[in-house]
């Protein structure tokens, strides 16, 4: 009996071992798992503010696309603001030239030519200049448009003869190329 009581007791023994490993195993089991929980909860919120730092991103996104869809409509709009503000002024010059009953033709004159000049320093403030070959000029297909050909044995084939109308030019951009008329 007493082996049996020995085997029980090492039997009784063993199962509280295994139950005590047991019950650490659950523990340890139950930790994992509540820390486990833990970061799942930290990675959802993580997601949560992700999505919502997306989403005003997106929002932002779409503001700043507006606001430049509204700066480039009012710039393409109002762009040429100060060229007729300028411009408004020689039309009011030559509107007071006509208005002019004096009669006195030199001071209309002096007053048309102080008008142009008006105009030029207005076109070359916005960067219009003109286009004005002298005679002699080669042909420039870029800035120059020939309106006529004629027989010259002064002048060179393709040479400039005569400006029929000066052009212009915006920046480096032809707006209107010179009529010409050149040798053959």
């Amino acid at each position: 009996m007493d082996k049996e009581n020995a085997t029980f007791e090492e039997q009784n023994k063993v199962e509280d071992e295994l139950i005590d490993e047991q019950e650490k195993l659950t523990d340890n089991l139950e930790k994992i798992e509540i820390e486990e929980k833990k970061q799942v909860s930290e990675l959802e919120k993580k997601v949560a503010e992700l999505k919502d730092l997306y989403v005003r991103s997106q929002a932002e996104i779409i503001n700043i696309q507006k606001r430049n869809t509204d700066e480039i409509k009012k710039a393409r709009d109002y762009s040429i603001s100060s060229f007729a503000k300028d411009i408004v002024v020689v039309q009011d010059y030559l509107e007071m030239a006509l208005k002019d009953q004096s009669g006195n033709f030199e001071a209309i004159k002096t007053g048309i030519d102080l008008t142009l000049k008006q105009l030029i320093q207005v076109l070359e403030r916005h960067y219009i200049k003109e286009i004005n070959p002298k005679p002699k000029d080669k042909l420039d297909p870029h800035l120059h448009q020939a309106v006529n050909a004629v027989e010259d044995k002064e002048h060179e084939p393709n040479s400039i003869i005569e400006v029929m109308q000066k052009g212009y030019m915006l920046n480096d951009r032809v707006l209107r190329p010179a009529m010409v008329v050149v040798a053959k």
